[in-house]
């Protein structure tokens, strides 16, 4: 078995701390109404009760939502060096203290009902996934993805590949315009309103920043701008790919994936939201000129090195952002956010909308300190 230097910078870490950390985002949503639990006080509040009632999707939901955790946890350890044993305890011990912690801090909100079973099945859930690291471990699956990974990509690659992983997952949640990620801004004015509320200055900020919900009435993107939003949502993540692999077929086999990924993720997205019957209702006219665009942009810097694949791609970000701040709500658009946020999406909420807001900020981030690097080329 390969033993992995202490140095080592692992996928996995960032990847439990981004899970953990949509973990405690989606287990206490929608962060109101917070209050001192009634007739609780003191270490009463440290004594979870076991309900008496069952509910079998959120026994399987608790148990299946742990389980990534518990398995990226167990291969960070391993894959920095420390043994089975330490990666087992680890990933247990860390998975049921952050349950735990979350169902004590659920007595504050009046929307959820804290529960010792909760904690009982995200523990078991995180010894599962934890197992199942160590017998991918056993079975050489961590040694053939290292040696993999040294053949594809470049020395500290652990940021775009975690880009890369999450991209996908931003695309779940309902987009204004196809692969349109990071529209933020309604959030964010909605903030900073809620923020300065009662405040002297509130109304000189809030008209300095214009009204949170004036997507609703923005004009609708041009035909133009919404074919060139689409080919940058395809274009930005094959850039982040270039930009740490050699270049080769390796980056032509990543241009395909991307794009068979784009239409199959963005297919399930319009399924899950308008019902299958509707999944291809996101292919408009210009969808697939689109992305025959991004993919031809793709191939003419196939061969740029890292450096330059990097500007560029911060280039098509920047103009990707721009455009997608200023792409309208349309109805359907909104209506899907509303079933999201109140109907059978919402144990997704928090996953795939955080996500789909901020990945093109991360992976901006995660180009600007690449490019502030040298001799990695």
């Amino acid at each position: 078995m390969v033993r992995y230097a202490a140095r080592h910078r692992s996928t996995a870490w960032p990847l439990a701390l981004a899970f953990a950390a949509l973990v405690v985002y989606a287990s206490l949503y929608p962060f109101s109404g917070w209050r001192w639990p009634p007739m609780r006080g003191g270490l009463d509040l440290l004594r979870l009760p076991w309900p008496p009632w069952r509910n079998e999707f959120d026994e399987i939901s608790n148990l299946v939502g742990y389980m990534p955790l518990g398995a990226l946890l167990f291969g960070a350890v391993v894959r920095s060096g420390g043994s089975l044993r330490a990666a087992l305890a680890t990933a247990v011990l860390a998975s049921a203290d952050l349950s735990f912690a979350v169902e004590l801090t659920q007595n504050f909100l009046p929307t959820r009902v804290p529960s010792l079973k909760d904690c009982a099945f995200n523990g078991a859930g995180a010894l599962a996934g934890a197992l199942s690291g160590a017998l991918l471990q056993a079975l050489g699956g961590v040694d053939r993805w290292h040696a993999l990974r040294e053949r594809w990509f470049a020395r500290r690659s652990a940021g775009a590949l975690v880009l890369l992983v999450l991209w996908p997952v931003g695309l779940l949640f309902p987009t204004p315009v196809p692969l349109g990620l990071g529209q933020v801004g309604g959030e964010l004015r909605a903030l900073a309103d809620a923020a300065l509320a009662g405040t002297s200055w509130a109304a000189d900020i809030a008209a300095w920043l214009g009204d949170a919900d004036g997507a609703d009435v923005q004009p609708a993107l041009s035909r133009g701008r919404e074919f060139l939003a689409i080919a940058l949502g395809l274009l930005a993540p094959c850039l982040v790919a270039f930009a740490t692999t050699r270049a080769g077929w390796h980056r032509l086999a990543l241009l395909g994936g991307a794009t068979l990924l784009a239409i199959a993720v963005s297919t399930l997205s319009t399924a899950l939201n308008f019902g299958p019957e509707h999944a291809l209702a996101w292919w408009s006219p210009s969808t697939w000129p689109a992305l025959a665009m991004g993919v031809a942009l793709a191939l003419t810097v196939i061969g740029a090195g890292p450096r330059l694949a990097a500007a560029l791609g911060l280039a098509a970000l920047t103009a990707w952002v721009v455009l997608i701040a200023h792409a309208p709500a349309d109805p359907y658009y909104a209506a899907s956010l509303q079933g999201w946020e109140q109907g059978r999406f919402i144990r997704f909420h928090g996953l795939a909308q955080w996500i789909g807001w901020l990945w093109p900020y991360a992976a901006m981030a995660w180009l600007l300190t690449r490019l502030a690097r040298r001799g990695d080329d």
